[in-house]
């Protein structure tokens, strides 16, 4: 898990190469002369994260309408649902789980354009869709996903930018600032705050994990890897949910993570950070910048736009999750009960 983490920058930088770039800005150009009216991801686990990722871009960016495709509804129930005008965007790091391809291939009969976003080209989910997007992550060693969950992160936004733009190309300036991406993640896994972290809730019973935004999908992967890799019961709220009920179980006992850029969503997190500051929660904030009112924070380097803090903020998260789960005496490695790809109907 630590080798995977630690190549994250390099991933970054080969998905950013000419010949990669040239391959996303092919399908991204597809889709744009498509004109798709709707988008629907279906995705498992961390690459469900990575779709959700790709939601907030697809409405904000591109002003389209998403959804969640609910695979059972397909595989279990029969159900056909009509996909014509729908971009169906299937993403799994293995592209191996049958039900994510029957979604794709029922799309596809139905008249939906269907990209599988995966980490294996050669993968059934690849095969079955019209489009298809290599996040070239290279192999992944841990059970727990880490560099392709970024990776699929980056790919989705040079998609949605690349369609965005029509042609898919990418301005200059958008360019340019992606092209910062890999030395900026290089400076946040220098951060050693994560290691000290670790010690101080070795013995916690339980988290919480928060944001808002771009910053939600973050919060909820990195739930996901302390529940996987340390065993600890991680609930995962936006910080809007957070509010409407949740707050009431934080408490000093019950340490929070916040994830709180400097954008919209960031700002919007400030008052969620007060509000827990009011209930005596131990509050450690992700970002560039102190909050008022949180105990630390696990540091990474400032962005010129939000959208670009997903792929940085879960970097040193990732780390406290390994370095909690050896504190803990756990085998992040290997978890109990998992395998490396989950086949599901």
């Amino acid at each position: 898990m630590a080798a995977d983490i630690a190549e994250q920058p390099g991933g970054f930088a080969r998905l950013l190469d000419g010949e990669h770039t040239g391959l996303i800005a092919g399908v991204a150009a597809e889709v744009a002369r498509r004109r798709p009216r709707n988008v629907v991801f279906v995705a498992r686990g961390t690459s469900d994260h990575a779709a959700l990722y790709g939601a907030y871009l697809t409405e904000i960016r591109l002003g389209l309408p998403v959804a969640s495709a609910s695979p059972s509804a397909i595989t279990l129930f029969g159900a056909r649902p009509n996909f014509t005008d729908t971009l169906v965007i299937g993403v799994s790091q293995s592209g191996g789980s049958p039900d994510l391809t029957g979604v794709l291939k029922v799309a596809r009969e139905t008249g939906g354009l269907t990209l599988a976003v995966t980490n294996n080209p050669e993968s059934p989910l690849a095969q079955a869709a019209e489009l298809s997007i290599d996040v070239a992550a290279g192999h992944e060693r841990a059970v727990a996903a880490t560099k392709t969950y970024t990776a699929e992160l980056l790919a989705l936004l040079l998609l949605i930018e690349g369609i965005r733009s029509g042609d898919g190309t990418l301005p200059a300036d958008e360019r340019a600032a992606l092209d910062k991406l890999p030395q900026l993640a290089e400076d946040a896994l220098a951060d050693r705050t994560a290691d000290d972290l670790a010690q101080r809730y070795r013995f916690a019973s339980r988290m919480v994990t928060t944001g808002r935004g771009y910053a939600y999908p973050t919060a909820r992967e990195a739930a996901l890897k302390l529940m996987e890799t340390s065993y600890l019961p991680a609930l995962s709220f936006s910080g809007a949910d957070l509010l409407h009920g949740p707050l009431a179980m934080t408490d000093p006992d019950v340490p929070v993570l916040a994830v709180v850029g400097d954008g919209p969503g960031g700002q919007s997190m400030r008052d969620v950070v007060t509000r827990l500051g009011e209930r005596r929660a131990d509050v450690v904030t992700i970002g560039a910048t102190d909050v008022p009112g949180a105990a630390g924070r696990l540091s990474v380097p400032a962005v010129t736009d939000e959208r670009y803090s997903a792929l940085l903020d879960i970097l040193p998260l990732q780390k406290l999750a390994l370095a909690l789960a050896l504190a803990r005496g756990e085998d992040p490695d290997s978890p109990r009960g998992l395998k490396k790809v989950t086949s599901t109907l």
